[in-house]
């Protein structure tokens, strides 16, 4: 028998936040977003880097009735197009009922993550034992990346234009590789170094092999005996590596954390825990009035620059191009749309809670976070969403029983970040932040909670389906 509230609890229930736990407000809720993180775990394996991503969302896109967009054709509400930007990002859209002069519904997020890039000339001998050289793409804390297990993902362009894709040391029986570091016993004067220089960039070199060619003549024989096997499996040369795009990543699965099995471990969270919401939410999206759209977006970890980043133009012309085949202006279709900038925030770490201030942290477990502004200590870098937009996206959460959140990166003066919310907004969009929280961010192993992975996908879809 319940009892009767008192009137200070009732009043409690009427004025204060309710910041408890997601599986105590809705713990209905739990066993579907259970469910729906298997299928997350299933992608975040399937896709290692962006351009694996591209391929998957494409693929899955044509499944569900997607097909290129052609600005020869006339689209009718509920036809399904998308436009692949070079392999390494993705613009899906779901014609809406309503006419694109009222704008579109947007959802961008990033599929890149934190990596570490084969140099164009990587390939090199010492001591008789072949390394690859890198140089690291986005934030990372350099001395994570050491003495794990990494699998090479890419692309090579051989002499004769021919692409060559490479994915090796994910599955089981194939070999992995690895970035040394020196034994506690000689270390002394590493140990003297700052943190942020424990491991220097020039140091994160990938050790390859240690055999020499047998019955070889002369110097280099063990990087002779590697491009050996190289030229036997991919058919390419070392000059081919000039223009390749290969990518170390870390070789172990996404996976469930906890005894209770309510986090999920992984590399790459960082964003395609919030990427996998965007598309499978438009995927699911109930016959929408307005025009979604979902961005699956590269180049955000260094800046959204270049051809395939949000700086770009590709996806203010991809608006520009769906208004004229409907006889829209695309400056005024653009104008009127709305976007969440789907990217993740920090969440709260008790271990080290002095970077936070508690009262507008995220929390794991309590939903998706709305971050009304990023940048960096006096909003350097933001577009500082507004208070007409935020109340508009809070109702349509609400409305949907969405577990939400809204939260900060870290206190004002400790450092700070950006996303691509600042590039939409510049092109007339309006943009506001909204994400998953997580730990280890920027880890080459991240972790995030299943209750708000699944409170991204249902407000995500909330926003799609709105009136």
């Amino acid at each position: 028998m319940s009892k009767e509230k008192t009137a200070t609890e009732l009043l409690k229930d009427k004025l204060l936040s309710d910041r408890r736990n997601g599986a105590v407000k809705s713990g209905t809720e739990v066993e579907k977003a259970f469910d729906y993180c298997d299928g997350y775990i299933d992608f975040m394996n399937a896709c290692r880097t962006e351009r694996e991503c591209a391929a998957f969302i494409t693929a899955e896109a044509e499944k569900r009735g997607f097909s290129p967009f052609d600005k020869s054709k006339k689209y009718s509400a509920g036809d399904r197009v998308y436009f692949n930007n070079r392999g390494k990002s993705v613009v899906l859209c779901v014609f809406g009922k309503k006419p694109l002069s009222l704008g579109a519904k947007i959802v961008a997020s990033h599929i890149d993550s934190p990596r570490l890039d084969l140099k164009p000339n990587p390939l090199y001998e010492d001591s008789e034992l072949a390394y690859f050289k890198t140089h690291y793409y986005g934030g990372i804390k350099k001395y994570q990346w050491t003495v794990m297990p990494l699998a090479l993902h890419g692309v090579v362009m051989n002499k004769n234009g021919e692409k060559v894709t490479v994915r090796i040391g994910d599955s089981e029986g194939e070999p992995r590789f690895i970035i040394t570091d020196l034994l506690p016993h000689l270390a002394d004067e590493q140990e003297k170094r700052t943190l942020a220089d424990g491991i220097k960039g020039e140091e994160l070199n990938i050790l390859i092999g240690s055999l020499p060619l047998k019955d070889g003549e002369g110097g280099d024989l063990v990087k002779l005996a590697i491009m050996k096997i190289l030229n036997e499996k991919y058919g390419i040369v070392e000059d081919d590596f000039m223009t390749a795009e290969l990518e170390a990543v870390p070789a172990y699965p996404a996976c469930d954390l906890g005894f209770d099995r309510s986090l999920i471990g992984a590399y790459g969270h960082d964003d395609r825990v919030c990427a996998y919401p965007a598309f499978t939410s438009l995927f699911d999206a109930d016959a929408p009035e307005y025009t979604g759209i979902a961005v699956l977006t590269d180049k955000e970890e260094t800046g959204s620059d270049g051809v395939t980043g949000l700086n770009s133009a590709y996806l203010k012309h991809f608006i520009y191009d769906i208004a004229e085949a409907q006889g829209e202006n695309g400056r005024d279709v653009i104008r009127k749309c709305e976007c969440l900038s789907a990217d993740v925030n920090a969440g709260f770490d008790p271990v080290f809670p002095s970077v936070h201030d508690k009262l507008n942290a995220a929390y794991l477990n309590k939903g998706i976070v709305l971050t009304k502004y990023t940048g960096a200590r006096g909003k350097g870098g933001t577009s500082d969403a507004n208070a007409e937009f935020l109340g508009k996206v809070t109702k349509i959460f609400n409305d949907a029983c969405v577990l939400w959140q809204t939260g900060e990166l870290g206190k004002v003066d400790e450092g700070g970040g950006g996303t691509v919310a600042k590039y939409l907004a510049n092109t007339g969009i309006e943009v506001v932040d909204v994400g998953v929280p997580m730990l280890c961010m920027h880890a080459p192993f991240e972790v995030a909670a299943k209750i708000d992975i699944y409170s991204a996908y249902k407000g995500f879809k909330a926003f799609f389906e709105q009136k």
